[in-house]
């Protein structure tokens, strides 16, 4: 490659710059919104407004329309022609195959705790003790999120950032059905205990007990969000 042709090819890059600015930009704001239908903020069915959005989080449009092109890849936003950008509604189908990966990705990273570093176990274990404190507090929106982390935390035990990156996009799209089934406490009442039971195999090292633990856990927890979302 000669000299003239380095620098036409660093020249071209450099036109697009603009574009690449926008785009991290644009991720960044995906995952603020990401974020917020992981922690319940954002509701299923909620239309997004762009001028209001655009001003909270000081960006352009255009910036935050690419936002939107990446959340509606990831099947959390709908675009409906002429009326707007909505955050979706999930339907049993879906509910279906996001529980399909669950259970190759979560059964998988359980095999894994014997070799996995003790910070990963531990984050775990904290994971199962949120749960219970915010229990006791009687806060049922917080064991929600305490459920979340403990099945990203499980995620974790594998080593793979793009499986804890994966995770967090299948966690996301299923915080919507949670959202649609209302009573925080009826939905998580019972799974709190099974991640206490999950975690008392795990550190009795009964890692084939915990694994079936789990898979008893997806395929209730699936059911359980088919059989509301067909009544909702």
């Amino acid at each position: 490659m000669t000299t003239v042709e380095s620098d036409d090819w660093l020249s071209n890059l450099a036109k697009e710059r603009a574009d690449l600015d926008r785009s991290t930009t644009a991720e960044r704001v995906a995952d603020k919104l990401r974020d917020s239908v992981l922690a319940g903020h954002i509701k299923p069915g909620r239309q997004l407004n762009e001028k209001a959005l655009g001003e909270a989080l000081r960006v352009s449009r255009n910036t935050l329309r690419e936002a939107f092109r990446l959340l509606t890849h990831e099947r959390l936003l709908v675009h409906e022609y002429s009326r707007g950008v909505f955050v979706r509604v999930p339907e049993v189908a879906d509910i279906r195959d996001l529980y399909a990966a669950r259970r190759v990705i979560e059964t998988g990273a359980v095999r894994h705790w014997d070799r996995a570093p003790e910070a990963a176990r531990q984050a775990v274990r904290d994971a199962v003790a949120l749960g219970v404190g915010r229990r006791e507090r009687d806060d049922w929106s917080g064991v929600g999120t305490a459920n979340v982390r403990f099945h990203q935390a499980v995620t974790a035990l594998a080593g793979s950032s793009r499986l804890d990156e994966e995770m967090r996009r299948l966690l996301a799209e299923l915080r919507l059905a949670f959202v649609v089934m209302g009573d925080s406490r009826v939905f998580y009442e019972d799974y709190l205990t099974l991640n206490e039971e999950m975690l008392a195999h795990l550190d009795a090292g009964q890692v084939p007990e915990a694994e079936r633990a789990m898979l008893r856990y997806l395929d209730r927890a699936e059911e359980h969000l088919a059989t509301g979302l067909r009544d909702s």
